[in-house]
């Protein structure tokens, strides 16, 4: 039976009430964000901060969930990656023109492009017990954070056999700080190596050629905490090829050795 008359406008009504509302609230967060103060913008509970925080880290679990880069959320969306890029780190704003395109790439209403508990954490705890193990290239790994809350650094222990396999180096975008734990661990880098001993530390620029080597016949164990940066800082330049021996601790790319 066809929907007619009252019923259908009513309908019409509900879903333009919606739309209208969202649209609203979409400009009031928009417009009250752009006026305020670097004072303002630091305070950690301003209801504007948290939810272009909210923005940000939803549209890095939404890209995630279907298992996209951004180069690829770029392709559907016709957004550039560096731009998509800021606006998960929120460093930038989302335009409403924006909002909207992202949602309709996602299939979700404008209102759910902000709805995200973790956002709001302003801290991440990570119990003992929670750490889960996991192996990559030789090394076995247990990361230390929740990187869809704070990814630009990514903190992990790392274990390093002397019997790990292969001699290949790693060089991707970002840093790497690494500080030995326990056993005999040499880094080679760039050519050099540099030989570590338990409460050793090293910090270095992972766009050069890197590998993590266990000394004599016991294992060796780092903390590690890599931040992966997006664009270059320094004298190095860009990485043109991205070769990770950890793959990044979220389900997109990571750091590593």
């Amino acid at each position: 039976m066809a929907v007619s008359g009252p019923i259908l406008n009513a309908g019409r009504d509900s879903l333009s009430n919606r739309a209208d509302w969202a649209y609203d609230m979409l400009y009031d967060v928009a417009y009250k964000a752009s006026s305020l103060t670097p004072r303002h913008m630091s305070i950690v509970n301003d209801p504007i901060q948290s939810q272009l925080a909210a923005f940000g880290t939803r549209l890095r679990e939404l890209r995630l969930q279907r298992g996209w880069t951004l180069q690829d959320l770029a392709d559907h969306s016709g957004l550039s990656k560096p731009f998509l890029s800021r606006l998960e780190s929120s460093d930038r704003q989302a335009s409403i023109a924006a909002v909207l395109t992202l949602s309709r790439v996602f299939g979700v209403s404008l209102a759910s492009m902000f709805e995200t508990e973790l956002a709001m954490e302003p801290c991440i705890i990570v119990r003992a017990a929670e750490g889960v193990a996991q192996a990559a290239n030789g090394l076995h790994y247990t990361p230390l954070s929740n990187t869809h809350r704070f990814f630009n650094l990514q903190p992990m222990r790392v274990t390093i056999s002397p019997t790990r396999p292969g001699t290949e180096h790693y060089k991707h975008d970002g840093e790497e700080w690494i500080y030995l734990l326990s056993g005999r661990l040499t880094l080679s880098l760039a050519g050099k190596t540099y030989d570590l001993e338990p409460g050793d530390a090293a910090h270095f620029d992972s766009r050069l050629p890197h590998r993590l080597i266990a000394r004599g016949t016991r294992k060796a164990e780092v903390l590690l905490v890599a931040s992966p940066s997006s664009e270059p800082t320094n004298v190095y330049g860009r990485s043109s090829r991205q070769f990770r021996a950890i793959p990044l601790i979220d389900p997109g790319t990571s750091s590593n050795n």
